[in-house]
């Protein structure tokens, strides 16, 4: 039975789930929508920190990219 991975975007001031996104794999995409979700509930503003652990998915480029935007 195939498993499915979870990705959640956390504000750690009051640990509200702020984006997250659900998929049959690990892959960038799954980071990327997790923060874009996260961006559309929140209008994030820059100077914004975000912390991740040090997992493939979080260095690719295409999560890096939407971290510059």
């Amino acid at each position: 039975m195939p498993g499915l991975y979870l990705t959640i975007v956390l504000d750690l001031f009051n640990r509200e789930v702020m984006g997250w996104s659900l998929k049959p794999r690990m892959t960038a995409d799954i980071v990327t929508d997790a923060l874009t979700m996260a961006w559309f509930r929140r209008k994030l503003t820059p100077g914004v920190l975000h912390h991740s652990d040090r997992g493939s998915q979080y260095a690719s480029h295409a999560f890096q990219d939407k971290l510059t935007e």
